[in-house]
C-alpha cells in the first residue's frame, strides 16, 4: 500500500513500546500522559499481553488509547543490518509499518538508534530531492534554540548531503521553531572563508550561493551563543558535539547540587533560587522535546533517548504530533523541488560512484 500523502496523515502517532532501557512501563505511562494531556490518539506497538497488562496498573478510562501486537524486539546492543532483514515484526518494523500504511501520522522510538534509521529509511522511504536523511537535535541557546544536524545518521557524508540538511533545517527552524528568517551555519574551524576539510569549503560554496539566509562558517561556540538558527555538519562532528554537550551539562548540574549541599547557608540561598533553576532546568532538559527528528524520510519518526523518562516520551509523542500538523515533509518536499532545492542541485556532482541505499548507522 502506498504512504498517506501529508495532507491525508491522520494524528495518530505510533509508539514502540518496547524500545528504550525501562521498555514497556516508561512507554506506556508516557502515552497515557500524551492522551490525557495532548488529546492525541496513540498506537502502542509490541507484545500485546505485555501491554496490556501495564496499561491495566492505569486508570485509561476512554483514553483514546490501542494496541497493535508485535512479536518481536530490536534489542539495544543488536546490529541494525540484522534488526532490518531479520526481525520484520519487531514493535519498531511495525510502527513505522503503520506510518507507511497510513494508520499513523508518525512513530517514535527510544530503542536502538541506529536499527530505528534503518527501519525508517527502508520502510518509508526517503522525500524525492533527499539522498540521506539526518538526525537533528534543538539545542538551547542564550535567547532561544539552535538546531543542529547531522548528529549521527551520516558520518561520511558528501557535500550534497549537507546542502540538503541545510534545506531541511531551515525548513524545520521555520515551521516548528517559528524563526521568520532562519540563519543558516556551517560548522568549521574558523569564520573565515576558507578554513576548514575539503568537505567543508565545497560546501561553503554551494550554500553561499544559494538563497538560503548563509550566515557563513560558525564555530562551536555558536551552537549555543544565539548568532544562529542551523547548524550544519556531518554525522561525526556532530554526534560528538553532542554527546560533549550533554556530558557537560551533567557535570555542571553536579556540580552545582554539590555546592549548594556543602553548607546551611547555600541551602538556604537555593531555597530562594529554586524557581529560577526550574526555569533553566526546563531550557536545557531534553525531555522537553522527548527526542531527535529523522529529517528527510517520507514520514515522521523521532527517536528518543534511550533513558528517556515518561515525560520524554509524552513530550517526543507531542513533537511528532507537530512534525504531522505542520505538514513539515510537504513544506521540505516544496523546498527541494523550488528555488532552494535547484539551486543547491549542482552539489550532487559525482552521484554515480555513491551508493544511497544504506544509511551509515544500518552498517
Amino acid at each position: 500500500m502506498p504512504a498517506a500523502r501529508p495532507g491525508d496523515r491522520p494524528m495518530k502517532i505510533a509508539v514502540d513500546a518496547m524500545g528504550g532501557d525501562s521498555g514497556v512501563p516508561v512507554n506506556v505511562e508516557g502515552a497515557i500522559d500524551a492522551a490525557r494531556e495532548y488529546g492525541l490518539e496513540v498506537i502502542l506497538v509490541g507484545d500485546r499481553t505485555v501491554i496490556e497488562r501495564e496499561l491495566a496498573r492505569h486508570r485509561t478510562g476512554p483514553l483514546p488509547i490501542s494496541v497493535r501486537h508485535a512479536s518481536q524486539v530490536v534489542e539495544m546492543g543488536e546490529q541494525p543490518s540484522h534488526a532490518l532483514r531479520r526481525k520484520r515484526d519487531s514493535s519498531m518494523r511495525v510502527a513505522a509499518s503503520l506510518v507507511r500504511d497510513g494508520e499513523a501520522g508518525a512513530f517514535i522510538s527510544a530503542g536502538n538508534t541506529g536499527a530505528a534509521m534503518a527501519i525508517a529509511m527502508f520502510t518509508l522511504g526517503v522525500l524525492p530531492g533527499v539522498d540521506r536523511p539526518a538526525i537533528a537535535v534543538v539545542l538551547p541557546n542564550k535567547i532561544g534554540r539552535t538546531i543542529l544536524l547531522d548528529v549521527g545518521a551520516n558520518i561520511d557524508p558528501k557535500p550534497w548531503h549537507l546542502a540538503q540538511y541545510a534545506v531541511m533545517g531551515h525548513v524545520y527552524a521555520k515551521d516548528i521553531l517559528g524563526v521568520t528568517e532562519p540563519r543558516v551555519g556551517l560548522l568549521s574551524v574558523g569564520e573565515e572563508e576558507g578554513k576548514g576539510n575539503e568537505l567543508v569549503r565545497e560546501v561553503f560554496k554551494r550554500l553561499e550561493e544559494s538563497p538560503i539566509n548563509f550566515v557563513g562558517n560558525v564555530e562551536g561556540r555558536d551552537l549555543y551563543n544565539g548568532h544562529t538558527d542551523v547548524v550544519v555538519t556531518d554525522g561525526f562532528t556532530g554526534n560528538v558535539c553532542l554527546k560533549v554537550s550533554e556530558s557537560l551539562a551533567d557535570m555542571l548540574i553536579n556540580l552545582l547540587r554539590e555546592e549548594i549541599g556543602r553548607s546551611m547557608s547555600t541551602k538556604l540561598a537555593a531555597l530562594l533560587v529554586r524557581p529560577a533553576f526550574r526555569r533553566l532546568w526546563k531550557r536545557v532538559d531534553y525531555t522537553e522535546t522527548g527526542g531527535a527528528p529523522l529529517l528527510g524520510i517520507n514520514g515522521a519518526c523521532i527517536i528518543g533517548h534511550g533513558s528517556s523518562p515518561a515525560r520524554a516520551v509524552k513530550n517526543g509523542i507531542r513533537t511528532a504530533a507537530e512534525w504531522v500538523k505542520a505538514d513539515l515533509n510537504g513544506h521540505i518536499r516544496a523546498a527541494l523541488a523550488g528555488e532552494l532545492g535547484q539551486s543547491l542541485a549542482e552539489a550532487r556532482y559525482g552521484r554515480a560512484d555513491e551508493d544511497p541505499a544504506e544509511p551509515d548507522a544500518a552498517r
